[in-house]
């Protein structure tokens, strides 16, 4: 087991769910694969979550060109967000091939949870980041 399984960055991420009306917290690698999980949430279920939110993002990355004016401009894929009835998920770039994930309530402050999430991704710096492993498709025009 590597250490990244070990759960070492989850600390950080308990800081981030520390917010009124955040759930939880989860950092992905772009292959889906959990690098970290908050306290709050089980190490099954956030793999599940994580293996999910991957595809999220893979999907929103490839309709980038519906925010440009030409076809195949290059457009940088740098947040999504989902809302369902009873709350949200954040889903933001944590560094070359990392993601990171917050669940919320309704009745979140959407902004600062936003703020946090960018404050945590800039202090962790290089802890944060997840090369892609050798041989993983990354995507049109990315392979690894």
């Amino acid at each position: 087991m590597n250490d990244h399984m070990n759960n070492e960055l989850g600390w950080m991420l308990d800081e981030v769910v520390k917010m009124p009306e955040t759930r939880h917290a989860i950092l992905l690698s772009a292959d889906g694969m959990l690098r970290a999980h908050s306290q709050g949430i089980g190490r099954d279920e956030a793999e599940r979550q994580a293996a999910a939110l991957s595809g999220l993002q893979s999907i929103s990355r490839s309709t980038g060109e519906f925010c440009t004016h030409q076809a195949h401009q290059e457009t940088p894929w740098r947040q999504t967000l989902v809302e369902f009835a009873h709350g949200y998920v954040f889903l933001i770039a944590a560094g070359p091939g990392a993601y990171l994930a917050v669940s919320a309530s309704e009745h979140v402050d959407m902004e600062a949870v936003t703020y946090r999430m960018q404050k945590l991704v800039d202090r962790l710096g290089k802890e944060l980041t997840s090369p892609p492993r050798q041989g993983v498709w990354q995507g049109p025009g990315n392979p690894a």
